[in-house]
């Protein structure tokens, strides 16, 4: 018997189902919407906002945060929370700086035993979830008030100053056509690119997806969950400690209060970028542009002279509006 060709479909409606197929899904686009009709406003209300330098300023002023919110967007991801990065980022700034100045140890020794203790409390998190099954909530709660009170007893709750050049070169700037682009940056911009390609292009990153959509069923299927789980509370932790010389490198010093409300900014940009707060969906490079439009937000507001009280009011309002974004487009994906 001969078969019989079906015809494929054609058409404007098939056309548009097609363009539909291609483009991005709007919790991809949306933020990156809102993050140029930021831009575009606050152009409108100030002539430097820009240039050359103020963007590069923006830039700077995101990129602790910005390397905060990988790790908290890893960890999202998993349908967790990580409530202690900030004050982990804290410690690691000045176990580097403490041990570099009154230690007398070499700097790139100094930088690694930072990143180790802020990596460690990234594993004590991981085992104490995965191990003993507590809340994620529950268990940063608690080491986040543990690494403040480790960051104040050994710091004397003083700032460490004096630091040696190493610490601080990544806070240094070169001159891109005439304006000038910290170090940093690049190292921000290097990592979030790292990361969106493990996450995209690597089985590690799909087990990760595949945690937060549904632990159980991947569990079924072989993947170690629990070892998943673990990684990701590990390597988020090691991103605190690369954010840690970031801030050192910004500042100059070693400072103790640093990380103070970095968890909820660093929450925030990763709600604001469409990573879901039930795990299983998100792009981290909308995490970039999540913290990206807090950082236009406060800097285009203080250039309008608004009351920093103001910026602080305005970034809950785009926090609730984004996890209600979110919750309403799960309802109607159902």
């Amino acid at each position: 018997m001969g078969t019989t060709a079906v015809p494929l479909p054609t058409g404007p409606q098939h056309t548009m189902r097609t363009l539909k197929d291609k483009l991005p899904p709007l919790g991809t686009l949306g933020p990156f919407i809102a993050l140029l009709a930021a831009c575009a406003f606050f152009a409108t209300q100030s002539d430097r906002f820009l240039t050359g330098g103020n963007l590069s300023l923006v830039l700077q002023q995101v990129m602790v945060v910005g390397v905060i919110a990988i790790g908290q967007t890893l960890i999202i991801l998993t349908a967790g929370i990580d409530l202690s990065c900030g004050m982990v980022m804290a410690l690691g700034g000045v176990v580097m700086t403490k041990f570099a100045t009154e230690l007398g140890l070499p700097p790139a020794l100094a930088i690694g035993c930072g990143l180790a203790v802020t990596t460690l409390f990234g594993l004590i998190n991981g085992l104490l979830v995965t191990r003993i099954k507590l809340p994620p909530f529950i268990v940063t709660l608690g080491t986040l008030n543990i690494a403040f009170a480790i960051t104040q007893l050994y710091s004397g709750s003083q700032t460490i100053t004096g630091l040696p050049d190493a610490l601080t070169a990544l806070g240094a700037t070169f001159s891109i056509g005439g304006t000038e682009v910290a170090w940093g940056t690049l190292l921000m911009l290097a990592l979030f690119g790292l990361t969106w390609f493990v996450l995209r292009e690597t089985a590690a990153g799909r087990h990760v997806y595949a945690v937060g959509n549904n632990a159980e069923a991947t569990r079924l299927v072989g993947i170690p969950t629990q070892k998943v789980l673990l990684g990701v509370y590990v390597v988020a932790g090691l991103f605190y400690g690369i954010a840690s010389l970031l801030s050192v490198a910004r500042t100059g010093v070693g400072d103790p209060n640093a990380g103070q409300t970095e968890n909820l900014d660093a929450i925030t940009a990763v709600v604001l970028g469409g990573t879901s707060l039930f795990g299983g969906r998100g792009v981290v490079l909308g995490t970039l542009v999540g913290a990206l439009i807090v950082g236009v937000f406060r800097n285009g507001l203080t250039l309008m002279g608004v009351s920093s009280i103001y910026q602080v009011l305005v970034t809950g309002v785009l926090v609730i509006l984004a996890v209600a974004t979110d919750q309403l487009s799960r309802k109607g994906a159902r």
